[in-house]
C-alpha cells in the first residue's frame, strides 16, 4: 500500500547543505546527470573506493565508511554502501549514491540528489525509491535509518506533500480510538484486526512497570461513526549494532502504529497522548525476535486525515494496557 510504504524519508539535503557551504560554486545535479549516474556500477564494493566515469564523474566511498549490514524483522540481511557522486570539474559533490544489496546478491541503486536540485529531480528520486520499496519490503525505512544514523540529516517530509492538516478538514475531538486494521495481540499470541474483535475475546495486557503479561477479556468493542478522523502515525525503531572489521551489522526491528491524536500511551517520559509524543522519545513495544518488551525509539511522527472510516476502541475487564501492532497503548 503506497501510503504505508512511502514513509517519511530522511533525505541527504542537510548533508549537502553543510558540505557545500564550504565548497566553492555549489551547483545542483541535472536530470541528465541523475539518469546517467544510474548506469554507473562499482565492480567490487569491498575493494573499490574511488571509481571514475566518463572522465567527468567520480564515485568516492562516503567518508571511507565500511558497509552496513542490516537485518530486519524478517531475518533477511541486506547490505548498504554509500558513495559520494562528484563532478570532477570543480570537484563538487552533487549527490549520494546508495548501493543496496539484498540477500540474493541483487543490487539496487538509489541516488540522493544535491539539496539544490530541481524539484523534478527530487520527484524522480522519490519515485525511484518508492519503486524499489515495492519489491524490497521496508527499503525506504532501512535507507532512512542508515541516512539518519550516519549523517544526522534533517527529515525531508513527503508523506503529506506539504499539506496542512486544516486543509484536509480532518476531524479532531474527544474520540480516543484506532483504525480498524490495527492488529491486536491475542491471549494465544496470534494477531487479530481490531475491527474483528468481539466481546469475550481474550487479549494481552502488559504491566508498564514490571512488563509482566496478563490475559484480560474484552467486554465491548466501541465503534465510532465513519468520519475523516485525524490520525497520528508513529514509526518506532529498535536497532542494535555491532561493529566488526568487515562492516557495521544492524539488527533492526520496526513498528508502525496509528491512532487518534488524543489516545494515551505510556512512554519513558510518562503518560502522553499520541499527538504529544515527539520524535526521539521511547515507547514500550514487543520485540518478536526475543519475545521481550523493550523500548523502541520514535523515528517518525506524522499527522493527517486518515480518510472517511470508522474507528474503534477496546473496553476490557482488567489491565491498563493493550498491545496494538506490537506497541503498548493505554486502555481508555
Amino acid at each position: 500500500m503506497r501510503k504505508f510504504t512511502f514513509l517519511l524519508l530522511l533525505s541527504g539535503a542537510a548533508l549537502f547543505a553543510q558540505a557545500q557551504t564550504k565548497a566553492p560554486n555549489p551547483r545542483p545535479i541535472t536530470m541528465a546527470e541523475y539518469e546517467k549516474a544510474q548506469t554507473y556500477t562499482v565492480a567490487n564494493l569491498d575493494a573499490d573506493t574511488y571509481v571514475k566515469f566518463d572522465n567527468a564523474y567520480v564515485l568516492d566511498r562516503y567518508e571511507g565508511r565500511k558497509p552496513y549490514f542490516i537485518t530486519g524483522s524478517d531475518g533477511l540481511k541486506k547490505r548498504i554502501d554509500l558513495y559520494k557522486l562528484i563532478a570532477k570539474e570543480g570537484m563538487q559533490e552533487i549527490g549520494l549514491m546508495v548501493f543496496y544489496t539484498n540477500e540474493k546478491g541483487k543490487i539496487y541503486k538509489a541516488l540522493v540528489p544535491d539539496f539544490t536540485a530541481d524539484a523534478k529531480v527530487w520527484d524522480k528520486y522519490f519515485n525511484d525509491i518508492d519503486n524499489i520499496n515495492k519489491v524490497e519490503t521496508n527499503f525506504i525505512l532501512k535507507l532512512s535509518y542508515i541516512l539518519s544514523k550516519e549523517m544526522a540529516f534533517q527529515q525531508y517530509k513527503v508523506i503529506n506533500g506539504g499539506k496542512d492538516m486544516k486543509e484536509e478538514n480532518a476531524t479532531y475531538g474527544n474520540d480516543i480510538c484506532f483504525p480498524g486494521d490495527e492488529e491486536v495481540t491475542m491471549a494465544d499470541g496470534s494477531k487479530k484486526i481490531l475491527a474483528a474483535i468481539k466481546p469475550g475475546d481474550r487479549v494481552v495486557s502488559i504491566d508498564p512497570e514490571t512488563k509482566a503479561a496478563s490475559i484480560v477479556n474484552v467486554k465491548e468493542l466501541t465503534t465510532h461513526d465513519a468520519k475523516n478522523y485525524a490520525l497520528t502515525r508513529l514509526v518506532l525503531v529498535s536497532a542494535k549494532t555491532k561493529k566488526t572489521l568487515t562492516g557495521e551489522y544492524i539488527d533492526l526491528n520496526t513498528k508502525v502504529l496509528q491512532a487518534t491524536p488524543n489516545h494515551p500511551m505510556p512512554t519513558k517520559d510518562g503518560r502522553l497522548k499520541m499527538g504529544e509524543v515527539a520524535e526521539g522519545q521511547e515507547v514500550l513495544c514487543l520485540n518478536e525476535k526475543t519475545g521481550e518488551y523493550e523500548a523502541f525509539t520514535v523515528m517518525q511522527k506524522t499527522e493527517k486525515g486518515g480518510g472517511v472510516q470508522k474507528v474503534y476502541n477496546i473496553v476490557a475487564d482488567g489491565g491498563s494496557t493493550l498491545i496494538l501492532n506490537g506497541v503498548m497503548v493505554l486502555q481508555k
